[in-house]
């Protein structure tokens, strides 16, 4: 049996909209501040019924420097995973980035997206990463996958270069819909 293609994304900024503060992106601290962007539900399931698991990975640092709960996290996610059934897995790293060495579980790291192809036997080059920052280019990338940007203007630049750029979750979709079609 072949190995199973997967949809990774990064949550804030990628399925829902984060806070932005002078160019910079901030998650939701709350259900109530979780809003799911345009198109983020369909195009899951148009992934899904395309036969790719989707899995969740992020980096939620702000609970590692103690100025957000894991609770509140999780109740995000359970929310989440109503909004959006198709998702498979959410992997999240608590590390804040001040830990030496970093955890090899946070973005830019590939821990969770090894982590998450071992536990559910999938084909990390064939499946893709979208995300909205450097940390999930560079994660996607360091894993094997193919890589989409969603470029929302944030101040900040890229590291390593995406293999696809879009604005809009539902441009990602398109794209990678429109791959699949290709033939290998």
């Amino acid at each position: 049996m072949s190995k199973q293609r997967a949809v990774f994304l990064d949550r804030d900024g990628t399925l829902n909209a984060p806070l932005v503060r002078d160019g910079k992106p901030y998650p939701p601290a709350s259900v109530a501040e979780f809003h799911l962007l345009p198109g983020t539900a369909e195009g899951c399931r148009h992934l899904h019924a395309a036969g790719y698991v989707l899995i969740v990975a992020t980096n939620q640092p702000d609970v590692g420097r103690g100025t957000l709960s894991q609770a509140a996290v999780e109740a995000m996610h359970s929310h989440l995973r109503k909004l959006i059934p198709e998702i498979t897995r959410i992997e999240v790293c608590y590390d804040s980035g001040d830990t030496h060495p970093p955890s090899e579980f946070r973005k830019p790291a590939p821990g969770m997206l090894h982590r998450a192809a071992a536990a559910l036997d999938l084909d990390l080059g064939q499946s893709w990463m979208i995300g909205d920052r450097w940390r999930d280019v560079d994660c996607g990338a360091n894993a094997g996958c193919q890589t989409i940007f969603i470029d929302l203007g944030y101040q900040e630049s890229l590291r390593k270069k995406p293999d696809f750029t879009v604005q809009t979750f539902p441009q990602a979709v398109g794209l990678i819909l429109a791959r699949n079609l290709l033939p290998k």
